[in-house]
């Protein structure tokens, strides 16, 4: 499998090792002793606490092994590696939508970081990508499902 640059911030570093810190700690003495529990029950053919503690187990190694490549494959982006000039990953982009003329902020964060209930959208997201070397007073078209949407790159920060 081709491992790809995954693109962090200082805080989505943070956040993944804090995970994964949490994952191999705490989380797999949990799941052990619960599937030693279900040992304790005898016959494992047809225990059902068995079963799902054996899946869990295998779903936490999954994310753990995800996590740890993704830490592997981390380029983090620093503060001091942001510029205001033009939006790259990390830029803070405030935005006016020309359509409805109101404003909204984004985070540009890689794929791996990205939360737009949170205002992180992902540097590969059709608005992300459109306004990845976008300068202030520049309109960008990002084409969505129902067509294009126009945005003015308000201003940039870090």
């Amino acid at each position: 499998m081709i491992e790809r640059e995954i693109f962090l911030t200082a805080e989505g570093l943070e956040k993944i090792e804090n995970e994964l810190d949490e994952l191999k700690t705490v989380r797999r003495r949990e799941v052990a002793e619960r599937i030693k529990q279900a040992l304790a029950f005898g016959d494992i053919s047809e225990n059902s606490e068995y079963d799902e503690a054996k899946n869990e187990q295998a779903q936490m190694e999954e994310r753990i092994a995800k996590l740890e490549s993704m830490l592997r494959n981390a380029i983090v982006i620093e503060d001091d590696d942001i510029s205001v000039e033009s939006v790259s990953v990390g830029s803070k982009v405030t935005l006016k939508d020309i359509e409805f003329d109101e404003e909204v902020e984004y985070t540009i964060v890689g794929s791996a970081e990205a939360d737009p209930y949170e205002g992180k959208i992902s540097n590969e997201s059709p608005v992300g990508s459109a306004l990845i070397g976008g300068e202030v007073g520049d309109i960008v078209d990002v084409q969505v499902p129902d067509g294009i949407v126009k945005f003015e790159i308000i201003s940039i920060g870090r």
